[in-house]
């Protein structure tokens, strides 16, 4: 008798908590960057640790450490396009992007830090300045100043600018174009980073 009378009320928590919504409203769709240039599935890759290349996720300005896509509106501020939200945070989203890339364009064991170990000789670190829209230009501007640390090398840096337009300022249309100035730079990059 008294177990029933306990175990009575777990129904009304099953179906109360079956009600309750955890985060906030799903957007309609989420934006990511895909590759142009990508690996072969089943390509096998093998290299010494010493002799891969590490791609460290870039830095970023505050107001590219979100998922949303910022708009410059003037040289003082920024707006957000409404529900036009990454998967990823951009800085995370562009490392993915340059790690693919290097690795189909160069025929190269690419890794980020966690899975080299720390046992490389070959880093790319970098700065994504500017990842969004220019209002008054009508174009997507991806800014991303790459760093190369090479063990018993000079330290190289350069910086790769892509622009590309787009009619309206939409949601798709900004992550559309976005893509394709990114897939420029990573294309840029991985032939910087092609040996002679």
């Amino acid at each position: 008798m008294t177990i029933s009378k306990l175990l009575l009320p777990l129904p009304l928590l099953v179906i109360t908590s079956a009600c309750v919504s955890l985060g906030g409203k799903a957007p309609p769709s989420m934006l990511v960057l895909t590759a142009q240039k990508s690996v072969a599935g089943g390509t096998e890759q093998t290299a010494e640790a010493k002799d891969t290349l590490v791609v460290l996720i870039p830095d970023v300005p505050r107001k590219l450490d979100t998922n949303r896509l910022p708009v410059q509106v003037n040289d003082s501020n920024i707006a957000y396009i409404k529900d036009a939200i990454w998967a990823d945070k951009p800085a995370r989203l562009m490392q993915m992007l340059l790690m693919e890339t290097i690795a189909a364009s160069n025929n190269r064991l690419v890794l980020n830090e966690v899975n080299a170990g720390n046992k490389t000789e070959d880093y790319l670190a970098g700065t994504l300045l500017e990842f969004g829209i220019d209002e008054a230009s009508k174009e997507a501007v991806v800014v991303y100043d790459a760093v190369r640390l090479q063990n018993g090398k000079a330290v190289e840096k350069k910086r790769f600018e892509a622009r590309q337009g787009l009619f309206e300022i939409t949601a798709a249309t900004a992550g559309s174009a976005l893509n394709t100035a990114a897939n420029s730079i990573a294309s840029d990059v991985a032939a910087w980073l092609k040996p002679a």
